[in-house]
């Protein structure tokens, strides 16, 4: 950034006299060409001026006195020229009277500022943004409100007053008051910088407090079911039409990689023949409006056949609410004797380990598959298995005759 030419100019306006025979004292100030002038509201009779000075004539003590005045004008002035060339992306004569004569514009606040963008958030629930997305910033927002009042007792700060004590501070009430693990404290985090980063693009401050701050995601050890466990799952007799029902959503999940909301808002239209002359799952992530384009596996289209034409609607498969499903899940899993923590959402990880990664599907293939923008996403829920490793290993054996004949010649 170039430096800025600043002058100040203290003049008197000879053809503005009181009835006391005295004319004001104006102050013009230039920054790189621009001017900007205002009342110092001094006043001084116009013989005792001295225009070259800019001062007040002579040594009296009136006159010291007086030129002192000006002194602190000047000093004060160059104080907030240089503030603002500090802080500010450029200098303006405009923003060095108005700091002087403390004008100032609205300081923008975290929670104002928050709340206007999750409104934002609100509208577009639907449209681009999901109600779970929606829920998560807000949760955000309240989370800094509760720890702004517990921990300083204020109501709101400005944008230009957060620190990196104050980021420090909301982790630790994440961590300690509100008992969030690492990565759930790491996510509001996320979201809470995700604001910073706006208010800093749109010019509200000029320094992020994030910049020495590094949010860590610590890398858990996703759950998946293996082939045998839902090979059991399928071949348990319900007594409950429900609990079937639930078994059979949650397998068809593992067979097409579908998150929940995606498979709740599955319709006919969704299920297209492709090139290949087979069905496919044509749709969009609800959560990232993401293409997911998933071929329809027999066991998929043998659930999708059980119920047709059966469901009120126009619906493909008797999803109930999320909620519902998860606790309908871990009974099911105490009746199949299994003792993960079976919910939903583990049907996904179990598509990506078990169903693909595991039986030799290119990664590239499963990400695109689950919809996925980034690959690290699926490495995230992918593990490939002991089984893999173990046929992964023997086919590698198979190649090695050669050297191994070489090898137990020179090594026996």
């Amino acid at each position: 950034m170039s430096k800025s030419t600043f002058k100040i100019l203290f003049y008197i306006r000879k053809n503005q006299v009181t009835k006391e025979g005295k004319s004001s004292i104006m102050v013009r100030l230039t920054v790189n060409g621009e001017t900007s002038q205002f009342s110092s509201k001094l006043e001084i009779e116009p013989d005792l001026w001295d225009v070259s000075k800019q001062r007040m004539a002579g040594n009296t003590i009136k006159a010291r006195h007086f030129n002192s005045t000006l002194e602190d004008i000047r000093v004060s002035l160059i104080n907030h020229y240089r503030e603002i060339e500090l802080h500010e992306s450029f200098v303006t004569a405009e923003k060095v009277r108005n700091a002087f004569l403390g004008i100032t514009t609205r300081q923008q606040t975290l929670l104002a500022t928050f709340s206007d963008f999750n409104e934002d958030v609100k509208k577009l629930v639907g449209i681009s943004k999901s109600q779970a997305t929606y829920e998560k910033y807000d949760r955000c927002c309240r989370r800094l409100e509760e720890f702004m009042q517990a921990k300083y007792r204020i109501k709101d700060i400005a944008l230009k007053e957060i620190t990196y004590k104050f980021i420090t501070d909301f982790e630790n009430y994440l961590r300690v008051e509100s008992k969030c693990n690492e990565n759930t404290a790491a996510k509001f985090m996320q979201t809470f910088r995700m604001i910073i980063i706006q208010a800093k693009n749109n010019g509200w401050i000029y320094s992020d407090p994030f910049a020495n701050y590094k949010i860590r995601i610590k890398r858990v050890d996703r759950g998946y079911l293996t082939e045998q466990e839902i090979q059991t799952m399928l071949k348990k007799k319900f007594a409950s039409k429900r609990l079937e029902q639930v078994r059979d959503i949650f397998i068809f999940s593992c067979l097409t990689g579908l998150a929940y909301i995606d498979l709740k808002n599955l319709t006919k239209e969704d299920i297209q023949i492709a090139f290949d002359g087979k069905p496919w799952i044509m749709t969009s992530r609800q959560k990232t409006d993401t293409p997911v384009r998933v071929p329809l596996l027999k066991i998929p289209q043998a659930i999708l056949k059980k119920y047709d034409g059966k469901l009120p609607k126009g619906q493909l498969l008797p999803v109930l609410s999320n909620q519902k499903l998860n606790s309908y899940l871990k009974e099911i899993a105490d009746l199949c004797g299994i003792t993960k923590n079976v919910t939903f959402h583990l049907a996904r990880h179990t598509f990506a380990t078990t169903m693909t990664l595991a039986k030799g599907v290119p990664i590239e293939t499963v990400s695109k598959m689950l919809g996925h923008t980034n690959i690290q996403t699926t490495q995230i829920y992918a593990r490939i298995t002991n089984d893999k490793i173990s046929r992964d290993m023997q086919l590698l054996s198979g190649k090695l005759d050669d050297i191994e004949k070489v090898a137990s010649t020179c090594l026996g």
